[in-house]
């Protein structure tokens, strides 16, 4: 296991309240050592998960901003046992995250809000998600229509709610569970 620093992670809520609006924080600040330990208890629940399924990958680990950020990478260039684990449209992967959420809490009886990553899949999908953002605030200022878009995740919500938002429009989450996605609409006057 290393310790370097990997590559940039979006900030993100997984929990659609936390992701879908001005959720106030706990205002407490983790305690001293308490991202690094439960980085730890992550990367070891990973470890052993790819032992199991024997796929090689190593993991980095990274505590930034009161959040620790898991990234599984391909050893060597070969990712294709690492792909399964993201699945479609990052399905796998929010379950394992999920997983070892669960993994962190049971070790530590702390809620963790650690992101995992595996082949950059997070990295390359906030890319995308720039993109969508982009395209739909363009075509509700265009139309001054509201533009729904498909649906997505807690994770894929925050993303694009931060994007219009410094764009200069207005997003919202509506819908419920799978079907949950974001309307882009035009600043109140």
């Amino acid at each position: 296991m290393t310790t370097e620093p990997v590559a940039e992670f979006p900030e993100t809520d997984a929990d659609s309240a936390e992701a879908d609006s001005s959720v106030v924080e706990n205002a407490e600040s983790p305690r001293p050592g308490r991202l690094e330990e439960e980085g730890d208890v992550a990367a070891d629940y990973l470890e052993e998960l790819l032992d199991i399924a024997d796929i090689d990958g190593d993991i980095d680990i990274e505590v930034r901003n009161g959040r620790t950020y898991i990234s599984v990478v391909a050893e060597e260039g070969d990712a294709t046992g690492l792909q399964n684990l993201v699945g479609r449209d990052g399905e796998v992967l929010e379950a394992l995250q999920e997983l070892t959420r669960l993994s962190v809490l049971t070790a530590t009886d702390s809620r963790s809000r650690l992101v995992l990553d595996i082949t950059g899949y997070r990295r390359e999908r906030s890319a995308e998600l720039q993109v969508i953002a982009e395209k739909a605030v363009a075509e509700a200022r265009e139309s001054g229509q509201e533009i729904a878009l498909g649906p997505m995740s807690a994770y894929e919500r925050k993303i694009v709610h931060d994007a219009v938002a410094d764009l200069g429009l207005a997003s919202e989450s509506e819908g419920e569970g799978a079907a949950r996605h974001i309307v882009v609409s035009l600043p109140a006057s």
